[in-house]
């Protein structure tokens, strides 16, 4: 009896040595020369803030730039100072404040209600948030 627990034991042993010491043979798998890109891999991530992109260069980036830094600007012969979106002001105002500001303007900006609908204002403020203020 001592005899099989001991060559059962010593098989057990040896199964599990074997089991562990085995290591994943690589794929034989090749991939043909000739081989293309999924449609999927091929595809361009699209632009979620293209017609926002659109909007500010044509609305907004003669007055506060290419990089939303703001600056001096000169306009009908009048020099306005232009803050910087990236301002820490510009960041802690809530986003309705900035739809206010593009919807209403003043301070030397023009309103943008007329020009603009309420969701290309809404996806104005969300790239600003997301291009200039990295949020």
């Amino acid at each position: 009896m001592k005899s099989i627990r001991l060559t059962l034991f010593c098989a057990l042993v040896a199964l599990l040595s074997f089991a562990c010491t085995q290591t994943t043979q690589p794929s034989t798998a090749t991939i043909s020369p000739n081989a293309t890109a999924s449609p999927a891999a091929a595809k361009a991530t699209p632009d979620e803030f293209a017609a926002a992109r659109a909007n500010y260069k044509k609305n907004c980036e003669s007055c506060h730039g290419e990089n939303a830094e703001g600056g001096t600007v000169k306009i009908d012969n009048k020099k306005l100072k232009v803050p910087s979106l990236k301002a820490p002001h510009a960041i802690h105002h809530p986003d309705a404040d900035l739809v206010k500001k593009i919807n209403t303007g003043g301070d030397g900006m023009p309103a943008f209600k007329d020009k603009l609908k309420p969701e290309e204002i809404q996806e104005l403020v969300r790239f600003v948030r997301k291009e200039f203020q990295g949020q």
